[in-house]
């Protein structure tokens, strides 16, 4: 229970946090952080870490006169740790699909839904792998299921680099426009918050269709 406490104050206070990092570390924070996205993306084991947030309050130090980071080599590094990240996830899945499909009698890994996800990335895939991105959780499983579905590398790579690209770029430029301003680093516990809240909102959505169509066809 205290490693979740103490994981949640991370999560809520990353720019206390993050200062006493690159106070202590210096330019190991960089090789941190780039573990850090790598893993998140890449690692479909490591969806709960806290991607966006995270790039908010980074970019904020790229700002600030107390712990200063480069903006510069924070983007270069973490965008081709998000590429990469998504390239290894997409293999795995590629690589393990044809194995935890093989039998047709299971519930859950049934051939029929490897075969859902392979339309599905045929007729979304673009829009799925560079929105994902911008969504907890379903930005470490959308590169594996598209590995899955065999979407062709050629196009996942396209839309990794573009979403990789955007994501990163996005919420440095947003933390390094904003982080330091007296309201936010006041209350940047609350930005967080509502960072977490926009990016699960897809979700709550997604998952609020599902409930009234679901409903709907009992009736």
């Amino acid at each position: 229970m205290e490693y979740i406490k103490h994981f949640i104050d991370i999560c809520l206070h990353l720019d206390h946090h993050l200062n006493a990092l690159v106070a202590s570390a210096g330019n190991w924070t960089y090789v941190l952080m780039i573990a850090i996205i790598f893993a998140e993306t890449g690692l479909i084991i490591m969806p709960f870490l806290p991607g966006d947030s995270l790039l908010f309050a980074l970019g904020a130090l790229t700002a600030s006169t107390d712990a200063y980071l480069d903006f510069t080599t924070l983007f270069v590094s973490l965008t081709i740790a998000a590429i990469a990240g998504d390239a290894v996830n997409y293999s795995i899945g590629k690589y393990l699909g044809p194995k935890m499909f093989s039998r047709p009698d299971s519930f859950w890994l049934n051939t029929k839904h490897l075969k859902r996800a392979e339309n599905f990335y045929k007729k979304h895939g673009g829009k799925a792998i560079v929105l994902a991105r911008f969504v907890p959780i379903l930005r470490t499983f959308a590169p594996f299921v598209a590995g899955i579905g065999e979407m062709s590398y050629s196009r996942f790579a396209m839309y990794n680099v573009f979403g990789g690209v955007v994501w990163v770029g996005g919420f440095l430029t947003l933390g390094n426009l904003f982080g330091n301003l007296p309201s936010v680093k006041t209350n940047f516990h609350i930005v967080i918050v509502g960072i977490i809240l926009v990016s699960i909102m897809p979700i709550v959505v997604e998952l609020w269709r599902a409930y009234r169509e679901t409903k709907k066809n009992k009736v």
